[in-house]
């Protein structure tokens, strides 16, 4: 089984250079993939970025907080996210961010009292207002907890960002988000790759913006 997953570790020495050759054609062809999504990311959805980092600069602003979510490594991006938010470093502003993944105790009692379903919603029903900012991160679109968690934020009256892939899914039709960017691809490793890279967009034009305002 290891030989199969991972052949290099029993490679002879003969066999080393075509095993390489194997391994940098596919690290060049995975990078010039993801070169090239960002670019057709920045292309179709450049003005979209910017009106989003626009309406994020104006929610935090007049005292809003920004929160993100999402599951397994969404969910690890939605932690990235607020902690680029909150704590950017290199002398930038530090704007009040949290992501709803990071307390464990209390995601395991909504899932055990409520559902799992809910786990999103439920905290910005006690936390957020309508001077908030939720983002809801989701590679394939249909995570039902984010779309529930978008839905809560849009009755509150918060800014509602919605990052997917894969044409959307859920997220595209349930009409609670107000800036929806869905990464043209069916990989969940580019998808990933270029939502990242677009949330570090919107955090560049959010400062950009809360400058030329000071």
């Amino acid at each position: 089984m290891t030989d199969a997953l991972y052949p290099f570790l029993s490679a002879a020495e003969s066999d080393a250079e075509p095993l390489l050759d194997t391994v940098t054609r596919s690290t060049v062809e995975k990078a010039r993939e993801i070169v090239a999504l960002r670019r057709e990311v920045l292309t179709l959805f450049g003005p979209r970025i910017a009106a989003c980092g626009e309406a994020l600069a104006e929610a935090f602003a007049g005292g809003g907080r920004l929160f993100a979510f999402g599951n397994g490594g969404s969910s690890t991006d939605a932690q990235a996210v607020a902690h680029l938010f909150l704590a950017p470093g290199d002398g930038h502003r530090g704007l009040p961010a949290m992501s709803l993944t990071a307390d464990i105790a209390l995601l395991t009692a909504l899932t055990n009292d409520i559902g799992f379903d809910a786990v999103f919603a439920r905290q910005l029903a006690a936390l957020g207002t309508g001077a908030d900012i939720a983002m809801g991160i989701s590679t394939s679109g249909g995570s039902v907890n984010v779309v529930r968690g978008l839905q809560e934020a849009k009755r509150l009256g918060m800014v509602t960002v919605g990052l997917a892939g894969s044409g959307g899914g859920q997220l595209a039709e349930c009409g609670a988000v107000d800036h929806l960017l869905v990464i043209p691809s069916s990989s969940v490793h580019r998808i990933q790759e270029a939502q990242a890279t677009v949330c570090h967009v919107l955090w560049e034009s959010v400062q950009r913006a809360l400058d030329e305002a000071a």
